[in-house]
């Protein structure tokens, strides 16, 4: 028989993200901003458009969500009384498996209650650079690109190559990337920081064991900055043919373009798109957010808001170590959280480290 106390958890779960995802809350603020969209030129100003716009469909998302999760648990409760009257092991095989799938759900609406920063529902920019290591370090960085493409796979998300340095021997210098989907940036944010590697190198004769780095830079996809001016003088714009040795991460073109903002230092690059016009405006895109991600700095006053500190890639300031040899192991060092499954994780499985990175910022919060 499934366990009472279990069903009893699963329903305090679910209220308590209710509460958090407030269902009518959420209705007044969409019928608002649906009024919003029907007012007399909404759609003449292209950045309010786009705001309203992703303000809607995280109503909407949230109220699905909650709608989705009261109807399973309604339906199991259903099950869970026809049980009690009868003696049917299939139905409470059947009752145990959607239980732990609902438990599961249940979770993950548990842990998106934690995802209520400024930028938490934004798509996730991502750059990921070669530390100490030579090509060692540069086939580690596209190890971890291929990790968060697998990952990025699992979980519905969707992944777009902006800017791409290939290593000279093998691997990558640096990538930047996007990902797209519901609260990306708000699971992203858990990677930024160093990642280091201990295996036997297969580029070592000797089959000598190395240690590597490799830095993971996250900032939430801003398309809108109504604070942030950018002066067309304050800009320097490079255009370069798109290189690499492989080609299997970009279109090779002669629209890559590399823009500069003078005052800051702050540069950005974008080569994936055929259209010179187009990699601009990616650009435009990747310079905004790292204009709001420094404003939100200083603003606030800690790293922490947006980014993790700055770290030198090098041994000691790593927040996650993955060890091939002589052992198996992952380890997170800000949370303590491992697995000897190393190569679950190179596969994408990295859900759990996010989790619990998730739960101990919010207890910290």
């Amino acid at each position: 028989m499934c366990k009472k106390r279990n069903w009893q958890v699963l329903r305090k779960t679910l209220l308590s993200s209710r509460s958090v995802f407030d269902p009518a809350g959420q209705e007044k603020s969409l019928e608002e901003l649906k009024a919003e969209q029907l007012s007399d030129g909404f759609f003449s100003d292209a950045k309010r458009v786009s705001k309203v716009g992703r303000e809607v469909k995280l109503c909407e998302y949230k109220l699905e969500k909650v709608k989705k999760l009261q109807a399973a648990l309604d339906n199991c409760n259903a099950s869970v009384e026809l049980l009690e009257e009868m003696d049917d092991d299939s139905l409470l095989q059947e009752l145990n498996a959607t239980l732990e799938t609902l438990e599961k759900d249940v979770e993950s609406a548990r842990l998106e209650t934690l995802l209520s920063g400024k930028y938490d529902n934004y798509n996730a920019i991502m750059t990921l650079h070669a530390g100490a290591g030579g090509t060692e370090a540069q086939d580690w960085t596209d190890m971890l690109y291929r990790m968060y493409g697998m990952y990025a796979e699992k979980n519905g998300f969707k992944i777009k190559v902006l800017d791409v340095l290939d290593g000279e021997e093998a691997g990558l210098k640096s990538i930047s990337f996007l990902i797209s989907g519901d609260f990306a940036y708000g699971y992203m944010k858990a990677e930024k920081g160093v990642h280091r590697l201990v295996r036997i190198s297969p580029f070592d004769a000797n089959a000598r064991r190395h240690t590597s780095f490799a830095s993971v830079e996250v900032m939430p996809e801003i398309d809108e900055a109504p604070d942030i001016v950018i002066r067309p003088e304050d800009l320097k714009v490079d255009t370069y043919r798109s290189s690499g040795a492989g080609g299997q991460h970009v279109n090779k073109t002669e629209s890559a373009i590399r823009i500069t903002h003078v005052p800051t230092g702050i540069i950005v690059a974008c080569q994936t798109e055929r259209s010179q016009i187009q990699n601009r405006e990616t650009a435009m895109k990747m310079l905004y957010s790292k204009l709001v991600e420094k404003q939100e700095l200083e603003e606030m006053e800690k790293l922490a808001s947006i980014r993790g500190d700055v770290k030198k890639i090098e041994w000691g300031s790593q927040i996650r170590s993955y060890v091939f040899c002589p052992y198996t192991m992952v380890k997170d060092h800000r949370t303590n959280f491992e697995t000897s499954d190393v190569q679950a994780v190179m596969n994408g499985d990295i859900q759990d480290f996010i989790n619990e990175y998730l739960k101990r910022t919010s207890v910290k919060a």
